[in-house]
C-alpha cells in the first residue's frame, strides 16, 4: 500500500493580509490598515494542509529559509498532521517568502517575496517518498524558477510509478504564460485552473473555447467559477456544480481550498459530481474565515460548517 493518499512538492510561504485599506493607497502617505492575520500562505501549502485536514495521509516537499516564517510553516501544516520529514532548510542567508495580500471590495493586490520558492529544484525532490502516493499535485507552475524545466522530467517519472497527477498553475506573474506549459500538460490527469487561467492557458478569449481547446490536451478539466460554483469537462462529458451563496469574510485560498476538497474525494474514487460539491464546500469554507487554513485549523467550525451545508446542497 502507498505510504500517502497524495503527495505534493511545492511552494512554502506565509501570508501577510491586511483589512480595511483605503480603496486609493496615496503615495507619500501613511495610510492604517483595520485588521491583520498572519497565517500559511502559497497554494501548495494551503492544498496540503486542508487536504490533511480532509482527513488524507498527505506528504509535502519544499524549501524554506532558516528563520522563524519558515519554522511557522512546518508547525502549521504538521499540526494539520502533513508529513514535513522532506522539508529542506536552506543555510545562509535564505529567507522563507512572503505574500503581503491587500483585500479590496471587488479585488485585492498580491505582493509576493519568493524567498526560497525559487530555490526548489529536482535534486531536492525524493522521488521515493513522492512515488509512495497514489497521486501527485504541483501547484504555482509559473513561481518554479529552480524546478520548471524539470518539470515534465518529474511528472513523466511518477506516471511511470503510477501515480495520477494534478496540476493548478495559478497565476503567471508575468503574465507570459510561455509554451513551456505544453510540455507539461500530456502528463497531467486533471488540470485544476479558474476561468482567468483557463483563458490565458487556452490563448482564447471566451471560457467555451478554452475548455474545448484545454480538453483535447488533459484528460479532466476543472474550471474554478467563485461563487458560481465548478465545471468539469471529461472528453464530452460535462457536469456543473453550483456555488455556496454565504457571506464571504476572505476569498484568499478558496481556490486553493477547492483543490483540496476536490483531491480529496478523487483519490478516493468517488464520482466526478461528488469530487465537484466537495470541491466547492470546501472552498466555501475556506471564506468564513481570514487567510486560506484558518477555517480548515478550527476543528468544530469545520465539521459542523461541512454537516449543515451537506444537509442543504444539492446532491449531497
Amino acid at each position: 500500500m502507498p505510504r500517502f493518499e497524495v503527495t505534493i512538492a511545492g511552494e512554502l510561504n506565509l501570508d501577510l493580509i491586511l483589512y480595511g485599506l483605503p480603496e486609493e493607497l496615496t503615495p507619500e502617505r501613511e495610510l492604517l490598515a483595520s485588521e491583520e492575520t498572519l497565517t500559511l500562505g502559497s497554494s501548495s501549502a494551503i492544498v496540503a494542509h486542508n487536504l490533511a485536514s480532509l482527513g488524507c495521509k498527505v506528504g509535502f516537499t519544499s524549501c524554506i529559509g532558516n528563520d522563524n516564517f519558515g519554522q511557522f510553516a512546518i508547525d502549521r501544516l504538521g499540526a494539520a498532521g502533513v508529513d514535513v520529514s522532506t522539508i529542506r532548510r536552506i543555510e545562509g542567508n535564505a529567507k522563507t517568502g512572503l505574500s503581503v495580500i491587500l483585500p479590496r471590495r471587488d479585488w485585492r493586490n498580491i505582493l509576493t517575496y519568493p524567498g526560497t520558492i525559487f530555490d526548489l529544484r529536482l535534486d531536492h525532490l525524493d522521488m521515493e517518498y513522492l512515488s509512495s502516493s497514489r497521486h501527485f499535485h504541483l501547484s504555482s507552475y509559473f513561481l518554479h524558477r529552480g524546478l520548471r524545466s524539470d518539470v515534465p522530467q518529474l511528472l513523466k517519472q511518477l506516471k511511470s510509478a503510477g501515480l495520477s497527477i494534478s496540476l493548478d498553475t495559478n497565476d503567471d506573474p508575468e503574465d507570459l504564460w510561455a509554451a513551456d506549459l505544453y510540455d507539461v500538460l500530456p502528463f497531467v490527469d486533471v488540470l485544476l485552473p479558474n476561468e482567468r487561467e483557463a483563458m490565458k492557458i487556452a490563448g482564447g478569449s471566451d471560457l467555451e473555447s478554452a475548455l474545448t481547446r484545454l480538453t483535447e490536451l488533459v484528460p479532466l478539466v476543472v474550471v474554478k467559477r467563485g461563487s458560481s460554483g465548478a465545471v468539469a469537462c471529461r472528453g464530452n462529458e460535462r457536469l456543473n456544480s453550483p456555488g455556496l451563496k454565504l457571506e464571504v469574510v476572505d476569498p484568499v485560498g478558496a481556490g486553493d481550498s477547492f483543490d483540496a476538497g476536490f483531491l480529496s474525494e478523487f483519490v478516493r474514487g468517488a464520482s466526478l459530481m461528488d469530487c465537484l460539491r466537495m470541491g466547492n464546500l470546501a472552498g466555501a469554507l475556506s471564506v468564513t474565515r481570514p487567510g486560506g487554513t484558518e477555517a480548515f485549523r478550527e476543528v468544530a467550525h469545520r465539521e459542523r460548517f461541512l454537516a449543515e451545508q451537506m444537509a442543504s446542497y444539492p446532491g449531497c
